[in-house]
């Protein structure tokens, strides 16, 4: 079982930024692929942003692109999601998603370990 710390959320003015964190103990990250998930209230679960584990080739919704910036920390242990110009769409729970896998995120429909997720507000 993959348990990750989730942090990094809140309240912040459209335009601003945030970075959300997923940081593992005991274990590196460097064999999982991760991915950011969102869902608003009365909408679906999205995916955001995803990071392979083998090359840390990254993908992004369309939603996103240009804005979000994933990335792993040099220990391997963290994955960010780096939020800028955030506008009121992105207010959503965000958690993170992980999957033991050397396959590239552009072939992932699936991951094993979720996140509870935590709240990004963005007023406007």
């Amino acid at each position: 079982q993959l348990r990750l710390v989730e942090s990094g959320g809140g309240l912040v003015q459209f335009g601003g930024s945030l970075r959300l964190s997923c940081a593992a103990s005991g274990v590196t990250l460097d064999r999982y692929a991760i991915a950011w998930y969102r869902q608003a209230p009365g909408q679906g679960r999205e995916g955001v942003s995803c990071i392979s584990s083998t090359t840390s080739s990254t993908t992004y919704a369309d939603s996103v692109k240009g804005r979000f910036t994933i990335s792993r920390d040099s220990a391997k242990t963290t994955v960010y999601l780096q939020m800028n110009s955030l506008e009121p769409e992105d207010a959503a729970v965000y958690c993170y998603a992980a999957r033991h896998t050397s396959f590239p995120c552009r072939n992932l429909y699936e991951f094993d370990f979720w996140g509870q997720g935590i709240q990004v507000t963005v007023s406007s």
